[in-house]
């Protein structure tokens, strides 16, 4: 997400093994900020920058910076973070949402979405056959952000997972424009501007 926040070297869980990582089999990636799908071939040497909300992300040798969905956390040596959205039971919550939206954070920036100040709304709509609608309003940090569909996506597949959610619609809104002083203290305490 291009924007003029400094991107911080965090890793929520120390990797097994720190330092360069060679993959051990191809592995699909995005490219960050561009968005774009990419393939890192097996045998290519990464480390790894952060690992927070199930994903990776890594530098290449070259500079390269990508994000490794969880699914692919093998190809890292690591173990897949624990599906909790998929291990709740029980009625409809919302709190829960807020909890899963928490569990998404933006690949060059170690502070999830909601304390970012990225989340403009969410609200949850009683559907009439039962069950409800989630929608989220959300911003990006600069408008060029090509990491925009791919957060986007990670919100709706976190919040679809939690019981008594039936749709979810996700929109990304660029009205106000998101700037620093949308970010919680606890976020600007994590970056260090506190």
């Amino acid at each position: 997400m291009a924007s003029n926040l400094p991107v911080v070297q965090v890793i929520e869980t120390p990797p097994q093994g720190s330092g360069p990582i060679v993959l051990a089999r191809d592995c699909e990636a995005t490219r960050i900020p561009s968005g774009a799908d990419a393939v890192l071939p097996a045998g290519t040497r990464v480390e790894i920058a952060q690992s927070l909300g199930g994903q990776f992300t890594v530098t290449t040798d070259d500079g390269g910076l990508f994000r490794i969905a969880g699914k692919d956390a093998d190809a890292l040596g690591q173990q897949p973070a624990a599906a909790a959205a998929a291990a709740v039971e029980g009625p409809f919550d919302e709190q829960r949402v807020w909890e899963q939206l928490k569990t998404v954070f933006d690949p060059e920036i170690p502070v999830n979405l909601v304390d970012l100040g990225l989340i403009y709304r969410c609200e949850a709509v009683p559907l009439p056959e039962g069950g409800h609608r989630v929608e989220v309003d959300m911003s990006m940090t600069a408008p060029g952000c090509g990491m925009g569909d791919v957060l986007k996506e990670d919100v709706r597949r976190k919040i679809q997972g939690l019981p008594g959610v039936h749709d979810v619609r996700v929109e990304v809104v660029w009205d106000p424009p998101w700037d620093p002083s949308r970010m919680s203290d606890a976020a600007r305490l994590q970056l260090g501007w506190m």
